[in-house]
């Protein structure tokens, strides 16, 4: 999956224009950045946005095996720092748009409502999906929350992983698992399809960072959507999404 993702991204190079950008979203980013781009597009004329959503792990992938991409919108702070680590960003250019919440949510038809972590261990618990903590920060957020509450370990033979945090809430919306750990604003685009059981605590608060790409062929474009995302208007489309201050 991952490296016909990167081949797809490779066919964009050669086609693209002046004024075309591709950017590499989070997935918990779909709807909202579909929005950005819509309204970046109005606003700045011959400008068009090319949008690739993956897990921010994912994506990392995609960017260090040279996938080209103008700029890298991560759903935390830790897969940014490893882009900078890597030198596909430039130390500084990242700038956090978003924040967000984990919660955790039951299909509807849930009898048992957990209100807190320690009741993920009861019986009516038998399978919980969270993203793969290796690539979706969602999934990694989860793994934390749990070991603070000296959980990760009990609770290993019920996890179910997925790909990234989108997968999850959809294992969550069909009824294949009993609960699932999401963000937020994912909850709130399946609100009639899941139903929120609490916020998870967690030891430092999800926020999300976007930077144009050390390597960008459109560098003046990159730096233009970026100041939009962090414009008025662009935090405006995000609230509307539910994502929280930076």
């Amino acid at each position: 999956m991952l490296r016909k993702s990167v081949w797809v991204l490779a066919l964009l190079c050669p086609l693209a224009q002046a004024g075309e950008l591709t950017v590499s979203a989070a997935s918990s980013l779909s709807e909202a950045f579909k929005e950005v781009a819509t309204a970046y597009e109005a606003r700045t004329p011959g400008d068009k946005v090319l949008l690739n959503f993956a897990a921010s792990g994912a994506l990392l992938q995609q960017m260090a095996k040279g996938a080209p991409v103008d700029v890298f919108a991560s759903a935390d702070e830790q897969t940014m720092q490893l882009a900078i680590s890597q030198g596909l960003v430039k130390a500084g250019a990242a700038k956090d748009f978003a924040g967000n919440l984990l919660v955790l949510v039951v299909p509807p038809a849930a009898k048992v409502m957990p209100k807190q972590l320690t009741d993920l261990n009861g019986a009516t618990i038998q399978k919980l999906a969270l993203g793969n903590p290796d690539s979706v920060p969602a999934g990694r957020y989860a793994q934390q929350a749990l070991q603070q509450a000296n959980l990760w370990s009990i609770l290993q033979p019920r996890l179910i992983p997925a790909q990234n945090v989108r997968q999850a809430l959809d294992y969550v919306a069909r009824g294949e698992v009993d609960a699932g750990f999401v963000y937020q604003t994912d909850a709130l685009q399946f609100k009639d399809k899941v139903k929120v059981a609490f916020t998870v605590p967690l030891a430092k608060p999800v926020r999300y960072p976007l930077a144009a790409l050390a390597a960008s062929t459109h560098p003046a474009e990159a730096q233009r959507f970026v100041r939009f995302v962090l414009s008025a208007e662009g935090q405006a489309i995000l609230r509307r999404h539910g994502f929280q201050q930076p």
